[in-house]
Formats: structure tokens, sequence, C-alpha cells
């Protein structure tokens, strides 16, 4: 949607909320819009998030306040999931009527048209539509209305996005909020440290965990979050931006409430001093942290990591004092009843939250009582995390009675099942029984190369391809393209064309758009394609995929059912380094190719290739001792990463089996 000022229309406001609170307080502030998540297939799983009957009674009171409602369902399904998923947006289109759906995984695509979803739907940034040209593939072969970028860009490739933006589809920039470290859709530290993805909203943070490098012990993965605050203002005159979103789906109503009223100031007052000041003071009360332009203006980029400091979120209020068993907080600022503090940092061991039974008075004194195993240090410090505002709960107040005149029903389970078909329109669809195995390397020797070599797409590695050796061989893609990448990459893609290579390996769908001429080329969906359902497949064969590299996150039960429905031949990275996660940035003081620590003494490195980060840990993937059982499954791909070690880093002998044995969760 846009919103419509006299004869100019200006980007939604686009509010998040993780619970009834939060939503009630995005409708308050003015938003056009609110974005939330059900209890499954949620990208943010840490969320309280909703039921179906409370979205229903939430999303009838939103319509009629004129605000529109988006409902995530942007996170990687799993190859058993996908009845329950089509039934879940079953229920959504017939009882909830959300005016959009936003997805990461291709598999929804064909179950919104399955059910006969009337609403939009918006791809999310996990799904990684980072150059222009992606946006027309996306177009051509997709029932898309909306993508939402990769909070990474600058201003002016935020620019070029919109200009490459087809009729009928928009855009949707991020401008407030925490930021990752990793770009989404493209970070696999959670899962890889235990199991829990963050393509599946259930990361444990360890970006924001200390590390230490030689003798120093620091954040170096912890982002501020972004604030584009008054830059915002020069993105008002692209049409093709449709809304402005604020990130935030595990924040208080508190923030959602500051949050939306300030960016409504600087959308509608642009280039009105006093409304930006009381804009500003609004962020500055939103308890976040603290804010980052980071890329946006490309002249001025800012390193979105403060080593020196703590990157939590909340309001600095004071520190504590006194000594154990008599500690208590001076604060800064006045405290009131019902105020949540934040003791602390999360990855210390007397971390804990901390709600106010009665006012304190500017530099009084809060008594402080702990678990005494619990009990912080003196001059810990103390945030101030939530605030139960005067004005907004007298605004929810009257909200919370309009809410209670819509009845809250109890709906039916739904019967509708999806219908798959291994039917595709592709030659290349019959499973090749053949079996490949390939060794990727990140550059490579002079001499003959033969089908089982792979190379990293660049500008070295073509100019020492001899032309006999590039046919065979198998041409691998980046996982992140940006737009200033976009011109180099066609020209490089052609190079290999021109010498006779055929064999293509992408890691985004819609790297699709780099081979308009697709006769006598064979393309694969790669492993950070993150595809790990057959209805995913049966997308990716649509778009001209001749087999998948399934997702490397899944387990041993997945990968089974996956192959058992594949319309198209599979493979799977058997062994090999591979990352922690893909970023744009890096800490001023972390030096690349350097072994950090976590705190439970696990290993990395940090590498960089063209415009990007890649982390990786010292022990490998290895799933060799599993390749005959995946080859009775069906599996007739097998990849092999190789990375260049660094001087001084050494590989963890480690079993290496990621998820196999506890699955994705």
């Amino acid at each position: 949607m846009t919103v419509e000022h006299g004869k100019k229309s200006s980007p939604a406001i686009l509010a998040p909320a993780g619970n009834r609170k939060a939503f009630l307080a995005a409708i308050a502030a003015g938003a056009d819009a609110v974005y939330c998540g059900l209890k499954h297939f949620s990208a943010r799983m840490a969320a309280e998030n909703f039921t179906l009957n409370e979205l229903s009674q939430l999303t009838s009171l939103a319509h009629a306040k004129d605000v529109e409602v988006y409902i995530a369902l942007n996170t990687l399904v799993k190859p058993d999931e996908i009845g329950i998923a089509a039934k879940l947006m079953d229920q959504l289109n017939r009882w909830v009527r959300p005016d959009a759906i936003i997805i990461q995984d291709l598999s929804f695509i064909d179950l919104a048209r399955q059910v006969g979803f009337q609403g939009e739907l918006h791809l999310s940034t996990l799904a990684n539509v980072s150059f222009p040209a992606a946006l027309k593939m996306i177009e051509k072969y997709k029932r898309v209305n909306r993508v939402v970028i990769p909070r990474e860009l600058h201003v002016d490739e935020i620019k070029a996005m919109a200009a490459a933006c087809p009729e009928g589809m928009g855009i949707e920039v991020f401008v407030h909020g925490a930021l990752c470290y990793g770009v989404s859709g493209r970070c696999y530290w959670s899962s890889i440290m235990g199991g829990k993805s963050g393509l599946r909203g259930r990361c444990v943070q360890p970006c924001r965990r200390v590390y230490r490098m030689k003798d120093r012990k620091k954040k170096y993965f912890s982002c501020n979050d972004l604030s584009l605050d008054v830059l915002a203002k020069v993105l008002l005159s692209e049409s093709k931006i449709r809304a402005w979103k604020i990130e935030g789906r595990k924040k208080s109503a508190h923030y959602v409430y500051n949050t939306v009223r300030a960016y409504r100031l600087f959308r509608d007052h642009a280039g009105d001093p006093g409304m930006k000041k009381a804009a500003l003071d609004l962020l500055e009360n939103a308890f976040g942290r603290k804010g980052t332009h980071y890329n946006f203006l490309p002249q001025r980029p800012q390193v979105p990591i403060s080593t020196e400091t703590q990157t939590a979120s909340g309001l600095m209020i004071g520190k504590i004092r006194g000594p154990v068993k008599k500690q208590y907080l001076s604060p800064i600022d006045m405290l009131f009843k019902g105020d949540l503090l934040r003791i602390g940092y999360e990855d210390e061991a007397w971390h804990r939250t901390y709600r106010v039974t009665k006012s304190v008075p500017k530099r009084g004194r809060l008594v402080l009582k702990f678990p005494l195993k619990k009990t912080p240090k003196t001059g810990t410090p103390v945030f101030l995390l939530d605030r139960k505002g005067e004005e907004l709960e007298d605004l929810l107040k009257v909200l919370e009675t309009d809410l209670g005149r819509i009845r809250l029903e109890s709906f039916p389970q739904s019967n509708f099942n999806p219908v798959f078909s291994k039917k595709i329109n592709v030659a290349s669809g019959k499973r090749r029984e053949r079996v490949m195995e390939q060794h990727v390397e990140r550059k490579i020797g002079k001499g003959r190369k033969t089908e089982s070599s792979g190379y990293w797409i660049s500008t070295e590695n073509i100019a020492c391809m001899p032309k006999k050796g590039i046919s065979p061989s198998w041409c691998w893609l980046p996982p992140v393209l940006w737009p200033d990448d976009e011109k180099e990459t066609a020209t490089l893609v052609e190079q290999v064309l021109r010498k006779g290579g055929t064999r293509f390996v992408l890691n985004a769908p819609w790297q699709t758009a780099f081979f308009s001429r697709a006769k006598g080329i064979t393309l694969w969906a790669g492993p950070f394609c993150n595809i790990s359902n057959p209805y995913a497949i049966v997308a990716a064969a649509s778009m001209g995929f001749s087999g998948v590299i399934v997702s490397p996150e899944l387990g041993e039960r997945d990968y089974v059912k996956l192959s058992r429905k594949s319309p198209l031949p599979l493979g799977i990275v058997l062994s090999g380094n591979w990352p922690l996660c893909i970023s744009r940035t890096l800490a001023g003081d972390m030096k690349i190719r350097t072994s950090f620590a976590s705190p439970r003494k696990e290993e990395a490195w940090v590498e960089k290739y063209g415009s990007l980060y890649w982390i990786f840990p010292n022990w490998k993937l290895d799933l060799s001792s599993r390749k005959e059982m995946l080859m009775k499954a069906g599996y007739r791909f097998f990849v092999h990463f190789s990375e260049p070690l660094p001087k001084g880093v050494k590989l963890k002998k480690r079993q290496g089996l990621w998820n196999w044995k506890v699955g994705l969760q």
C-alpha cells in the first residue's frame, strides 16, 4: 500500500507486533500497516506471536481503523510440514483475510494459489533479492507483489532497485530496528552451533557474544540498531518504495508506539526542524540500541559494530551500587511503577529483567534483591526496557474496548490438502542415475579440469581456466550479489559461456537473470538457495533448474523424505568448509585470516571474497560416512568445498554432522 497525502503518494509506515499490546500500540500510533506472526512458520519464533483466533479479531479491528495486516510465514519449510503449512494458509484465507503474507520459502507461492489466497504475497528479506535484475525474474516466474530488500543496501542501490521494479510490484525498505551481522538468509551460525536456525526464526544470537582474538575480548559481531531517522526523507521521491519497515517483533508496545510516531513525523513533515527534533526525541525514548545509518550514505558508510561498548537494547538508566545483599540502583531519571528494567547483558550469568513496583525519583534509591547465585557485580549497567506511559495506556484502553466488541471466534480445522504433482515441463526433470562427485575450489590452478571440478566465479579463475577445461567444469555463483556486482557478474557469466562453459550452480533462484539464452545450459540451484521441500523444488524446476543441491541445515529424516518426492535430481554438500555466516561488514579491529574464539573456545576465522566477508569455523561439515545411505535414498550429486587455510589456523577434528542427528529446529 501507499498513503495518499493530497496528490502525493507516500510509503506506508509498517509496524511490527509480536504480541497483542504491541499490535494495538501500532494502531494507536497511526501505523498504516502492521506485520505479525503466528505460533508456527514465523521468522521471529522468540516473539509471543498469535493464534488464528486472536489474529482474526485483531485484523478485524485493524481493518475497521483502515490499517492493513501482513502475516509472516517467512520460514524454511521442511518436507513433512507442507500439509500443515497449506492448512494454515487455508485458514488464514478463510477466517483472517490478511492483506498480505510475507514468505521466504518458494513453496508458499504455489500453496497460496491452491488455497485461492486473495491478498498480496511479499518476499521476505530472507529470500535475498539483492540486485535489480532479480526483480524482473520474480515478475516473470512468480506471483509476487512486493519484495523486502536487504538492510545492507545504500541509498543509490535502493534507488537502483526501485528503478528496476516492474509495474505492479513494489519494494519495502527497512528504516529502523535491529541489524543482524549476517546477510539475511545467509546466516547459519545459530544452526551450526546447536540446530536452532535463523531461517526458522529460532536464532540464539551467537553474534551478540563476546569473542577473543589473541589477547582481546570484544563483541566483534554485535551490531547497533539501524536508524535512518531524518535520512529516510530522501526515499520519499521513489514511488516504487511501498513501505518503510520498522523491525521489532520482539520489542515492547512502548517501542512500537514511539518509533511509529517518529517515522510518521519524518515522512509527513520532512524539512520541518521542529518536527525533526520531536521525532528524534521519540526515537531516543523508544529504548532501542544505539543507532547507526550503516551503509545508507555510500560516501559516509558507518561500521555498525562498536566493539568497545555493549550493544544491548534499552535506555541506560544507571548502575548497580552497594555490596552484595544491599544492592541498589540510583536512576539517572525518574522511574515509574510498571517500568521494566534489564540487569546486565544477555550473555552474563546474572542477566535478568526486573519490574519496578513503585515510582522512584531521579537520583533516588531502588533497592534490588537477587538470588545469591545470580547477584550482579557492582557497576553492572541497568537498562530501561519498557514503560507504561499514561498516554499510551489510555489509548490502549480505548482500543481494548473496541476489540472487545468484536467476537472472538473458534474456527474449524482445515481439511485442505495440497495437490502435488511431479510433472514438470522441463526435459531435465528426469532423474539422472549417474553419480557426480564435485570438488569446489576457491582458487583454481592451471591444467585440464573435469566434471568433478567446480570453481567460484571470478576474473582470476576464468582467466586461468583453459578452454578445454571450462566446458566440463561447474561454475558457482556467489551467495549474495549487490546491485554494484550485477554488471560485473553478467560480464563474467558471458565470458564463461563464450569459453564453452555450460554448467552452473546458482546460489539464489533469481540469479537465473544472467541466463536469458538457456539452451544447452545446465543450471542447478545451489545450497544457499535454502531449498528444503518438494514444492520448493517444483518452483525451482519452473525457473529452469535441472537439479537442486538441498539446504545443508536439514536432518537425516528430512533428507530421506525430500528425496522420495523430489521431481528433480538432488545433490548435497557432503563435506568441506561451510560458513557460519556471510556479511557485508567487519569491525574495525577484527583481522581477516586470523583465528578468534567463542566463550566456549570454538574457533573461527574471517575471509574476504569480493565485497563479502565469510566467517568459517575451524571444523568441517562432514557427512562422508553417510554417503552410501544418501545414495540409497536417491542423492546423486555430492559436493566437497575446499577453502585455503590461513597461516596459524588449524582445523579441529569434529564429527561435523551439523543437524544430521538432532534435526532442524
